[in-house]
């Protein structure tokens, strides 16, 4: 099993935009993925309330028991877990970042959002020092601002994922149907940036493609079968 946590100091930046998209676009893929939730807010169990039977399964799970949530996904044949954390959360960015194969920090292009990343650098570093992305969100179509954002990570040795998650009201929407923007408007911009995203970040951390689920599958049955 592979985890993915999402990090950042900063509030409002579409961490758990990201997290429910990411694991809605993983289980359209194939894989079980267990999305866990150390936000005391809860953003991400509310969704799954109105979601309700359809995967992934979301777990609510308080920091000190992140370890025994993990262990039972991976018992449970999961394929991938994603941990969502709140903002200004250290303990829980901590853990998430200890525990984590890929770290991806969600962020604005705003001077705000820019503010926080040494501070998130820091905490990530003292956790172990796990792969980090940057992952540009809430991206404005005018203007250069993503562009001179990717610049100024990179003179700061922080890499970001070659695409971005745009300031689109489908986000909002599809999260208040229980939705990812891959279901709510399949052929969307949206969804396309969320399809560019999993690609990517799958790809850092080895997932198995479609096509080797599939097989994987096929395989399964033909020995139920034999």
């Amino acid at each position: 099993m592979k985890v993915l946590s999402i990090v950042c100091q900063k509030g409002g930046c579409a961490k758990t935009t990201t997290a429910i998209n990411l694991a809605v676009e993983a289980t359209r893929r194939g894989l079980e993925v267990a999305l866990i939730d150390l936000d005391p807010q809860v953003s991400a169990c509310d969704w799954k309330d109105i979601r309700g039977d359809k995967p992934p399964v979301v777990a609510a799970t308080p920091v000190p028991h992140l370890e025994r949530t993990l262990r039972a996904a991976a018992e449970g044949a999961a394929d991938l877990a994603i941990i969502d954390t709140a903002g200004r959360a250290n303990d829980a960015m901590s853990a998430a970042a200890r525990a984590a194969d890929l770290i991806l920090m969600p962020l604005q292009p705003s001077l705000a959002d820019l503010n926080t990343v040494s501070a998130t650098l820091d905490i990530i570093r003292i956790s172990g020092g796990k792969p980090i992305r940057a992952l540009l969100a809430r991206v404005r179509v005018a203007g250069n601002r993503a562009e001179e954002t990717i610049a100024w990570l990179a003179a700061r040795g922080v890499e970001a994922c070659p695409s971005t998650l745009g300031e689109r009201v489908i986000f909002q929407d599809a999260y208040a149907m229980g939705l990812g923007v891959s279901e709510a408007e399949p052929g969307g911009k949206a969804a396309e940036e969320i399809h560019q995203v999993y690609n990517y970040t799958s790809l850092l951390l080895g997932l198995p493609t479609q096509r080797e689920i599939a097989d994987e599958k096929a395989r399964s049955a033909r020995k139920r079968t034999a």
